[in-house]
């Protein structure tokens, strides 16, 4: 399926103290919806109630990524977590950032799960249940943003949450339209012109090139451009541009 307008979201408050990973005033002039970190992978306080408030002043919608209790790792690597705690954990991320949400005169509009918890859910029936148990705990019917035939997506249906399809503008993809680990070559496109390329594909035509070279069927309703990747902001703005300028029209889907 293509749609006649896309989302665009980017990784967002991904730092930590004094330590600043993402761009995140200039790139929410290009974006529709931010993914703010909720301080499991990245994220404090502070960081989260600048990026709120930097959204609401741009129109842009707030999302909350929640992720494993991974500040070490960057919510990159796989923990075994007991589906209560991690129904818990997501619950008092999204209630975090919520906070600060309402403080700039907005709410959180949909979650999203970083790093490694967005790649369990994938498959995982028992992680993918607790990321929608802790939604519904968090008080919200929130939308879910996550890969299509997501394990996190069928339990969202069934807990009657809306879900949102994603794809990615810089990752590449295996046959089969899940995303190639991190770890291995190849996984993040850094080339900008294919990066344009895949994203207007994606868009128009609802396929992207897999690494393998075949052609594989996405079902997008939001793109994302990761926020920590070099040159950023650049790349969100070319990626935005080429896609108006192919008729697509650039809005958040909450």
């Amino acid at each position: 399926m293509t749609w006649a307008s896309i989302d665009l979201n980017a990784d967002l408050g991904e730092g930590f103290g004094r330590w600043r990973l993402t761009e995140d005033e200039a790139l929410l002039s290009v974006v529709t919806s931010a993914n703010v970190a909720c301080g499991f992978h990245a994220g404090d306080p502070a960081t989260m109630r600048r990026v709120c408030d930097w959204a609401v002043e741009r129109g842009v919608r707030i999302g909350a990524q929640v992720s494993y209790r991974d500040l070490a790792g960057f919510g990159r690597r796989s923990m075994e977590v007991p589906a209560d705690e991690l129904a818990a954990e997501v619950a008092y991320q999204i209630g975090a950032l919520e906070v600060f949400a309402k403080a700039a005169g907005a709410r959180v509009a949909y979650v999203k799960p970083h790093g490694a918890l967005y790649n369990r859910v994938v498959r995982d029936e028992e992680q993918a249940e607790a990321v929608v148990e802790g939604i519904m705990l968090s008080g919200e019917r929130l939308p879910v943003l996550g890969l299509p035939g997501s394990r996190l997506h069928e339990h969202a249906e069934k807990a009657g949450l809306p879900v949102v399809t994603e794809a990615f503008a810089d990752r590449a993809y295996t046959p089969e339209g899940t995303l190639v680990p991190r770890g291995q070559d190849g996984a993040v496109i850094t080339d900008t012109s294919a990066v344009v390329e895949r994203s207007v594909s994606m868009a128009r035509f609802g396929v992207v090139t897999s690494r393998c070279g075949q052609s594989v069927a996405v079902r997008a309703r939001s793109l994302c451009v990761h926020g920590d990747t070099p040159g950023a902001v650049g790349l969100a703005r070319r990626v935005r541009g080429q896609l108006e300028a192919s008729g697509v029209r650039v809005e958040a889907f909450v």
